[in-house]
């Protein structure tokens, strides 16, 4: 048999039921309101970390970058950094070629505490990506300039160590690459021997250059050899015996000679460059006598013209006859 006043208790509990119910999901709502107003939320740009064991690789393009959005209690939010959350694909578990949607996850360094506490979510929250076999492969490096040599030198040769470097990527990308090159060297100015280190650029942000990326370079600078031309020379009489005349068949040549650009560009040939060595003759007559050519000893003679020249020799007082 039930108590009147327990019967009661339970009639004024009853009553009004509904507005009581609704009263108490009103206020779980403004707690949780309250407790939502109560988290802080921070925004962190982190790279994004492949995680491969196995010999595929990315074949396509993707963001080496991902946006995280913490939330969570300021006393732990406060503490964080870029540095204490690592965002990763793992790709371990593929086994074949192909295009594959993978979700981005987030990870906690060694000195991220209270991890679990914190809602995070990666900005993409998956990316498609392309995935071939590995493939390495020796090429060549092909060294880059920039800027010219001082005017009048040249780069004569230049040796590169190590001439043949690894590339390793895609199997589709590293059959298309052919060589390496490097970062630009700098020529200007330079007109002497020099040698410098640079830095390997692969071609392919997909494809890395195994091992050291960095060659050295050394260069051999010599001044730059031109060719010139001079005409209209006139050819000189020298060794004649003062009772003789020459009459020259031709009086005038021409020289092509080789040089340094800047010695050659500078000289003018003077009066005894082409001459005519008239010293053995004895007597009257015409005689075939070849030219005879002085140049300075850092010119290379190509070619003169003419060989020789047919004179004729008469004595003075009869060169009028």
């Amino acid at each position: 048999m039930k108590r009147p006043g327990a019967k009661k208790r339970i009639e004024k509990f009853i009553k009004d039921w509904p507005i009581k119910a609704l009263s108490l999901v009103i206020a779980m709502v403004l707690f949780m309101f309250h407790r939502l107003s109560m988290l802080e939320e921070r925004y962190f740009i982190v790279p994004l970390v492949v995680d491969s064991h196995n010999d595929l690789v990315p074949a396509t393009s993707y963001p080496h970058v991902v946006r995280l959005s913490l939330r969570g209690d300021p006393s732990i939010i406060t503490t964080l950094s870029e540095d204490s959350l690592e965002a990763y694909i793992d790709i371990d578990s593929y086994t074949s070629e192909g295009i594959y949607k993978i979700p981005v996850r987030v990870r906690q360094k060694a000195q991220a505490t209270h991890f679990e506490s914190l809602e995070i979510q990666p900005e993409p929250a998956e990316i498609m990506i392309g995935l071939e076999r590995s493939l390495s492969k020796l090429v060549p490096v092909t060294p880059s300039f920039r800027g010219y040599l001082e005017t009048g030198y040249e780069l004569a040769s230049f040796q590169i160590e190590p001439a043949q470097v690894y590339v390793v990527g895609p199997r589709s990308k590293v059959a298309e690459i052919t060589d390496v090159t490097t970062e630009s060297i700098e020529l200007t100015g330079r007109k002497e021997n020099f040698s410098v280190t640079v830095r390997l650029q692969s071609k392919d942000s997909l494809v890395s250059i195994k091992g050291n990326s960095l060659v050295t370079f050394n260069a051999v600078v010599q001044q730059s050899l031109i060719i010139k031309n001079f005409e209209n020379i006139p050819i000189i009489v020298t060794g004649l015996p003062s009772s003789f005349i020459a009459r020259l068949q031709i009086n005038y040549g021409s020289i092509k000679l080789q040089g340094a650009q800047k010695e050659l560009e500078a000289y003018t040939p003077d009066y005894s460059i082409l001459s005519l060595d008239c010293s053995d003759i004895k007597g009257e007559g015409t005689y075939i006598i070849p030219v005879t050519v002085q140049v300075p000893p850092n010119f290379q003679v190509i070619r003169f013209d003419p060989l020789e020249i047919p004179v004729e020799v008469v004595r003075k007082g009869r060169e009028n006859p």
